[in-house]
């Protein structure tokens, strides 16, 4: 079928009411619905524009990782955490944030190996948890039984969730990417010594504050970037590399230049005695803050998993570019964080270039210094605007072959076996909100949402291991994963609603043994339905579940403001599902492109899972 096939709800007014009037029966069908392994692997390529082509190894892979991670964590979101949430103590958040994207990592590679499509986080749920469909059927004795299960799959599996975490990643990516556009406008500025702020940026005094000052600059960046990976990936990973070995170049002068120039009492004393001081300014809490402001740096690997398609040998390339890439990164965000800290007290440091403002307003035999710190992270900047945007229509481009957006993002270019379509849509997007939004309006809107696809991929990773086609039933799993979430919210909210003291101690140590408690009773009473042979996580489920609590207990340190722009994208996501996503999907399995599912391709989706890394060797 062709991608600009008839499709039968949207032929005329008419049938779309009667479309709408079918609703609920079409969010029975399709919410909940399962996509085969094969089916993500090899049917939906063929049919919207064929594969894309395999050029990629595990050396590509780390540079687009630490490409992708330096040049949006360090020079966008240090400054803001150190000044505003953590002080020094900033290279905790650093390392917190880090281990949490390890551990996410893990669960990223074990379904990158055994599923190696352009879908990242968006099919790996929309296959684990579509196959809940199954076992939920196997246990169901009557019929009244199965759709008393319907209204609960509807909720957590399948289609639509896979949707809500996909539609929240693309928005991350699309926030993020604006807000290291228009950060490479500051330091572009920096190098050559101009205010971007007074020269470049055009102050709009009718507009509101925080989109009032448009950034041309920014703009005309992400257009040329969206030229280049809509012309080869291969020739787009050739530039990162080019890119991010003088960015690493840089990124040792910073960090020479912190421990030679800087002075270690900028850990402990404010430039103002009336500003808390220590390590700790801002205590535990300023950490985790910090740590959930930083995270965003870390968005950069969940991109090279979205590249998993174009991928030589995916069963070892993986693992290695994925992992690797966020210790390395990890390592050199903690030594960086430490060089900023010896160089200025944090309430000295500027919140949008920390690093190049460090040395500015110093002799003037410094200033170069400032310039140099500025071009290098304009290339950092720019590694990473090249790998997050590869990675944000690769996501597009696999939700268009779902039929759960319009088809035209997923063509493939049968010339340059890129996602053409997707990356200019995506690229006009950012670049429009480049234009108008200021930084820290931005970063705001980002961390929630990455935290929350994390928390799902891990959760899912579990659920596939144990609760697999062919297990007994699913309900253990499914109550575990239940109740290990709501404990760790417990948690977190014990962490910032009981007064410090003893009894909160006591408290939480009681929490903290449930936590622990209910994994270990659950590994013991649960066995694992699949153990790969090839890319598994290690220690199941400990690696997963501290995941899945780390990740919300840096949700719980997120402001009311962020939870409301999360709850509203959500729900604008659901009525995008709900008006057009469910019907369109629909369609696709009327005419046949796709599937509602039956244990026989259920059986057969986990059977080619298992294979794939040996059919891959």
């Amino acid at each position: 079928m062709s991608i600009d096939s008839h499709h039968s709800s949207f032929s005329s007014f008419k049938s779309y009411l009667n479309a709408l009037r079918d609703t609920p029966r079409r969010l029975a069908r399709r919410a909940g619905s399962v996509s085969t392994t094969f089916d993500e692997t090899s049917g939906v390529r063929f049919r919207y524009g064929g594969n894309m082509r395999k050029t990629l190894r595990w050396y590509d892979l780390i540079c687009f990782g630490v490409g992708g991670m330096v040049g949006a964590g360090v020079f966008v979101t240090t400054g803001t955490a150190s000044h505003d949430k953590a002080g020094p103590a900033v290279v905790l958040s650093y390392a917190i944030a880090g281990f949490c994207a390890l551990l996410s990592a893990f669960c990223y590679t074990e379904f990158a190996v055994h599923m190696p499509v352009a879908g990242g986080a968006f099919s790996y749920i929309r296959v684990t948890f579509g196959s809940f469909i199954f076992c939920a059927h196997r246990d169901c004795e009557s019929v009244s039984h199965l759709c008393n299960l319907i209204v609960f799959i509807n909720v957590i599996s399948g289609e639509f969730m896979a949707f809500l975490t996909g539609a929240n990643l693309i928005m991350d990516y699309v926030f993020s990417n604006a807000a290291v556009a228009r950060s490479f406008t500051t330091y572009l500025g920096t190098a050559i010594g101009v205010s971007a702020e007074s020269k470049w940026r055009i102050s709009i005094a009718y507009l509101p504050e925080g989109f009032n000052q448009l950034d041309f600059i920014a703009v005309i960046v992400i257009i040329i970037l969206t030229v280049i990976i809509c012309y080869s990936t291969r020739e787009s990973s050739v530039l990162n590399m080019i890119f991010t070995a003088l960015h690493i170049l840089f990124i040792m002068f910073v960090i020479m230049m912190g421990f030679w120039r800087g002075d270690p009492k900028n850990f402990t004393q404010p430039s103002d005695p009336t500003h808390p001081g220590g390590f700790f300014p801002f205590g535990a809490p300023g950490v985790f803050n910090g740590a959930t402001l930083v995270y965003l740096s870390y968005i950069g690997y969940d991109a090279v998993s979205t590249m998993a398609e174009e991928v030589k040998n995916p069963v070892t390339d993986i693992p290695i570019g994925v992992t690797g890439s966020v210790i390395l990164v990890t390592v050199l965000y903690c030594l960086m964080a430490i060089s900023m800290s010896m160089l200025l007290p944090y309430d000295l440091i500027n919140p949008e270039a920390p690093f190049s403002g460090a040395f500015m307003g110093k002799s003037n035999r410094w200033n170069w210094v400032s310039n140099v710190i500025g071009a290098g992270a304009s290339f950092g900047i720019l590694t990473s605007l090249l790998v997050a945007m590869l990675g944000q229509a690769r996501y597009l481009c696999v939700i268009g072959r779902s039929n759960i957006a319009p088809l035209w993002f997923a063509k493939v270019h049968p010339k340059t076996s890129t996602p053409v379509n997707a990356s200019v849509f995506l690229g006009i997007f950012t670049g429009a909100i480049a234009l108008f939004t200021e930084l820290d309006v931005l970063l705001n809107l980002v961390s929630i949402g990455t935290l929350f696809v994390f928390y799902m991929v891990a959760n899912a990773v579990i659920y596939s291991r144990y609760a697999s086609v062919g297990t007994k039933s699913p309900w253990p799993t499914l109550s575990f994963l239940f109740c290990f979430s709501c404990t760790s919210v417990l948690f977190t909210l014990l962490w910032w609603l009981v007064p410090p003291g003893k009894p909160k101690v006591i408290v939480l140590g009681a929490c903290s043994m449930v936590i622990i408690g209910l994994v270990v009773v659950f590994n013991y009473a649960v066995p694992q339905a699949r153990k790969p042979e090839f890319g598994g996580v290690p220690l199941m489920p400990w690696i997963p579940c501290v995941s899945i609590f780390l990740n919300i207990f840096l949700l719980g340190n997120l402001d009311g403001p962020s939870y409301a722009r999360f709850g509203f994208f959500s729900a604008l996501v659901v009525v995008v599902y709900v008006v057009y996503s469910v019907h369109a999907s629909f369609d696709a399995e009327e005419e046949g492109i796709l599937t509602h599912g039956n244990l026989e391709v259920g059986k057969e989706s986990i059977e080619l899972e298992d294979l794939t890394p040996k059919l891959q060797i």
